[in-house]
């Protein structure tokens, strides 16, 4: 039975809001090209301009959305934030229930290639034991998980609200995995509810080497974490602007991001080329173009770019002291683009598995290596059910 403050969602964009789409794309202003058009200085025009006519005539919104709403969708309030979240029961009985957080500039759309195997492996050549129930929330202030009511929307608050909401579902056992913001929220549902969650898995960003390492770090480091380490210090160098102002002006860029779906589309366009792997290769080349373009067009429609950089990026308490370890065993896995360090993860959670992945898979390892993805986090809760 539905808990009574569980309710059912459907996506219901209007005809209307499309055909507004479409306009405001036919009527964009498009900046002079900068020397070269290259990624060098952002976004090539040229390449906008591509994407942007794709969108305006190719891009089939309707068959997006009505595939969206194939899956099973709802809304719940906690702590006074609405909460819209996907929750896909298993075809086994007795699976285990599995939480999956995304991270900016994503969305619950990261996930949708993972729900098949995971609620139904045998359909797809896995074994029955390793079948999960799915719950896939929106975080607070990302597509319809939104507007924000209020601040202090941090990771550890965060956690506490998927806690509640797998109790409402009436799971008093279960996983969480995540990337990028999900790897720092799916260990703060740990410390919410140890007694409840029997594995953390993450992908990205665990044990990110922040600050300077002592000497004694470095000498312990091996060379590819060395590399690692020099990557973090090269993007904290040249790429964290779009860091410095989600997390000091949101409303600032929101006022551009939410009026202009060529700036919107490029916003996000310049994470999905830097961050995949390779990183040559432009974005389409190695995820799809329409999954991507869905991703993008529903920060569009819910005019979420400000509310979504606010809870992602002006949290200023999600960064703060190092955590004791939730004692609840935890997994990790590091692709090619990620730059996490176990010797530094190990100081705030009880690692008990953790692969690397250094030839392949970027920040969007759901869309990029779902296959690696499954396969890791299913051999990491096996032992745990």
């Amino acid at each position: 039975m539905m808990h009574a403050d569980v309710q059912p969602f459907r996506i219901d964009v209007t005809a209307r809001a499309v055909d507004e789409l479409k306009r405001r794309l036919g009527e964009t202003r498009f900046p002079p090209p900068l020397p070269g058009d290259d990624w060098g200085t952002g976004v090539p025009v040229s390449y906008l301009r591509r994407l942007v006519d794709y969108w305006a005539a190719d891009f089939d919104w309707p068959a997006q959305q009505a595939a969206l709403n194939a899956f099973p969708q709802f809304t719940t309030v906690i702590d006074g934030q609405t909460i819209h979240f996907l929750h896909v029961r298993s075809t086994v009985d007795g699976a285990l229930p599995l939480v999956l957080t995304h991270g900016w500039p994503g969305s619950f759309v990261e996930f949708l290639g993972l729900v098949g195997p995971l609620t139904d492996p045998e359909a797809h050549g896995r074994s029955a034991e390793d079948a999960f129930d799915v719950v896939i929330p929106s975080l607070p202030g990302f597509g319809f998980s939104s507007p924000v009511v209020e601040g202090d929307w941090d990771a550890a608050r965060i956690g506490l609200t998927w806690a509640t909401l797998m109790e409402r579902l009436g799971y008093d056992r279960y996983g969480v995995q995540g990337g990028d913001i999900g790897a720092a929220v799916s260990p703060e549902v740990a410390r919410a509810a140890p007694e409840r969650v029997v594995g953390v898995h993450v992908n990205g960003s665990m044990g990110m080497p922040l600050g300077a390492p002592s000497e004694a770090d470095l000498a312990a480091f091996t060379p590819l974490e060395l590399d690692r380490l020099a990557r973090v210090q090269a993007f904290m160098q040249d790429e964290s602007g779009y860091i410095a102002i989600q997390s000091t002006r949101p409303q600032t860029i929101a006022a551009g991001l939410v009026d202009s779906p060529a700036g919107q589309l490029a916003w996000i366009i310049d994470k999905f080329h830097a961050w995949t792997v390779p990183h040559e290769a432009l974005p389409e080349t190695i995820i799809d173009l329409d999954r991507i373009l869905t991703n993008v067009s529903l920060s569009w429609f819910t005019a979420t770019a400000g509310t979504a950089a606010y809870i992602g990026y002006a949290q200023h308490s999600a960064w703060g002291a190092v955590k004791e370890p939730s004692g609840v065993p935890t997994g990790a896995i590091m692709f090619a683009h990620d730059v996490g360090i176990r010797s530094i993860a190990e100081r705030e959670h009880t690692i008990t598995r953790w692969t690397d992945v250094s030839d392949r898979g970027g920040h969007f390892a759901a869309l990029e290596e779902p296959q690696l993805l499954i396969d890791d986090l299913t051999e990491f809760f096996r032992p745990l059910r």
